[in-house]
């Protein structure tokens, strides 16, 4: 599946180990050398237009990422779960 990097930033960013979701796909961090993709990137919570916030952003790496799919991007990124406390589980 060829994808557009400017396609990459209409999809959300969702963590798969606790269904947060992290926000759009801002950026790509792509190595000079090879071109490879090395990482995406999101802006941190309360960031506005990319610019204004006081969060660090989410750096995940290429091999984080599960799946892209048509309008989402799947990652596995324990760097980023939320707080366990506010994770509910269904038995």
């Amino acid at each position: 599946m060829l994808t557009k990097t400017s396609e990459l930033r209409e999809r959300e960013v969702v963590n798969i180990l606790d269904g947060r979701r992290l926000g759009l796909a801002s950026d790509l961090e792509i190595e000079a050398e090879t071109g490879r993709i090395k990482a995406i990137v999101v802006p941190g919570p309360g960031k506005f237009l990319w610019l204004f916030g006081k969060s660090e952003d989410f750096v995940i790496p290429w091999e984080r990422i599960k799946k892209i799919g048509v309008d989402v991007i799947l990652v596995e990124a324990p760097n980023y779960v939320e707080d366990k406390s506010t994770i509910i589980t269904l038995n």
